[in-house]
């Protein structure tokens, strides 16, 4: 049975209600489509990224949600926006991505140190929160291409700061009918997320080291993207693209989850009264995961501020003070390498609703940031940054805090969540807000362990990063995770280079095409 009422379709299904979610490009091209074809294709052809043309609510009191599971909200969640998907599907996309591969049974479990809550991301295989979204992705692709018929091999393109692409090539090793190639920039990435990914098995994976940073990384792949002539060489072949990047709506939305999920683990823990506002402070680089906590709220999750923290690649936090975004600055390699970023690609996302879906002034504003190598939002918008709040961190400032938290509370962050305390800090002396705040704790320890030590002993170490795993087990107690225990006796299974400009002629070799 079909509703039809305020311009939105609304289907019964199973006796409840729900709202039919189509997806549009943030550019406009008159597109309306479902979540499945959005999944499948990533990225639109005029460029844009897809959004919902409208947001789903959430319509049970959080009271009704507190004794849910990780998995029972994500099905909640996942429900209101990938309408198109039948419950079997997602229930089995959900079973398939939460299970045993993440080493701690809560799956992304809170923990309240130093009077504020850490929502520990990294407990799965790849040590980092890119395993929250990119450990169901493949499910959602995969049933995608079989809901919408497609018959051509799926070539999955991710560039990486070091996260991403470890989750990508572990998520989509040897699912069948798919090839994933994997772009990272060698002096951007730490020692241990470097050989998580040149050790990957899987016959469909491939890793290649990038002479650039991350930003020449993602612009090749968006190239590619946006190459009809090579799409169309690629579809003779027998070959179609698609995005493991954030710029895939199936990466972001699966991040709302975790939002809705720890306010309402507070809420069960008595933390917070039922609609009381919180914070959330996100380490942020390519602004996926801050956005899906925007869309947490646009769903009606009561939250007061969304923390922006960046490291000294900190074109985000003068965005968010004056409204221009400008990328004509120094790119830096810091301590908190996921975090090295200039172009921020799914702000776009968030000028979107900023504009009230003014695809004109979106198109303007990046074919501004592509020629220009800036932009400046309208009053109006900038009146709707009230959201956000946006600081960073230095280096210095990063370690010691990681020196800080240790010693008040026995807990050991690394340096992006490092820089979200930092961050954080400023925040409560400019602002004085005593909301109860979580930090999104973005990534183990055990990923940037020469960081985290040198900040701990407040000093430069030469040993190699795997030596430091285990001297910092010793020091901390931490236990050493599953996935990266002997990790530096692996064998290296992926030595491919490329220059920046050369991408696409090595997807060519790749696929042999």
């Amino acid at each position: 049975m079909v509703y039809y009422y305020l311009n939105i379709i609304m289907l019964k299904v199973w006796g409840e209600e729900v709202m039919v979610v189509k997806y549009k490009s943030t550019r406009g091209n008159n597109e309306n489509i479902t979540s499945a074809e959005a999944i499948l294709k990533g990225l639109s052809k005029d460029k844009g990224l897809y959004v919902p043309q409208d947001f789903p609510v959430i319509d049970k009191n959080l009271e009704a949600i507190k004794d849910m599971n990780y998995k029972e909200v994500a099905f909640y969640i996942l429900n209101k926006f990938l309408s198109d998907y039948t419950e079997e599907e997602l229930k089995d996309a959900i079973e398939k991505a939460y299970d045993d591969k993440f080493e701690n049974k809560k799956i992304a479990p809170l923990v309240k140190k130093s009077g504020m809550y850490f929502l520990e991301l990294y407990h799965g295989k790849t040590l980092a929160f890119k395993d929250m979204a990119l450990s169901i992705l493949p499910h959602l692709l995969t049933k995608a291409a079989k809901k919408l018929g497609e018959q051509k091999k799926i070539v999955i393109l991710a560039a990486t700061s070091g996260d991403t692409g470890k989750a990508a090539l572990e998520g989509f090793s040897d699912v069948n009918n798919t090839e994933v190639i994997v772009f990272y920039p060698a002096k951007g990435v730490s020692e241990i997320q470097k050989r998580q990914m040149i050790t990957q098995e899987g016959k469909n994976t491939h890793v290649v080291d990038i002479n650039g940073n991350f930003d020449h990384a993602q612009r090749g792949v968006k190239e590619i993207f946006n190459d009809d002539a090579f799409g169309e060489e690629m579809a003779a072949n027998n070959h179609v693209f698609s995005s493991a990047n954030s710029i895939n709506i199936g990466r972001l939305i699966p991040q709302v989850v975790y939002y809705v999920y720890s306010y309402v683990q507070l809420l069960k823990q008595g933390e917070i009264a039922l609609d009381e506002k919180i914070n959330f402070v996100v380490p942020t680089g390519n602004f996926g995961n801050i956005l899906a906590g925007y869309y947490a709220k646009k769903m009606g999750l009561p939250i007061n501020k969304l923390i922006c923290a960046s490291n000294e690649n900190n074109v985000l936090t003068d965005f968010l003070k004056t409204g221009i975004y400008d990328i004509q600055r120094d790119f830096l390699i810091t301590n908190s390498p996921s975090m090295d970023i200039l172009i921020s690609s799914n702000l776009e996302r968030l000028l979107y609703e900023l504009s009230d879906h003014d695809e004109d002034l979106i198109r303007s504003m990046m074919h501004d940031l592509e020629r220009k190598k800036k932009y400046t939002i309208t009053p109006s918008m900038k009146k709707n940054l009230e959201d956000f709040y946006g600081g960073f961190s230095t280096e210095d400032e990063t370690l010691q805090a990681i020196k800080k938290v240790y010693n008040d509370a026995n807990y050991v962050m690394d340096t992006h969540t490092a820089v979200a305390y930092h961050v954080y800090e400023q925040y409560k002396k400019e602002t004085k807000d005593a909301s109860k705040t979580v930090i999104v704790s973005t990534a183990s320890p055990y990923k940037f362990t020469k960081s985290v030590i040198e900040g701990l002993k407040e000093g430069n170490t030469e040993n190699d990063e795997f030596e430091l795993v285990k001297n910092l087990s010793t020091l901390t107690g931490l236990n050493i995770p599953q996935s990266i225990k002997d990790l530096d006796k692996k064998e290296i299974l992926h030595d491919l280079k490329c220059e920046k400009d050369g991408m696409k002629e090595i997807v060519k070799k790749i696929l042999n095409i």
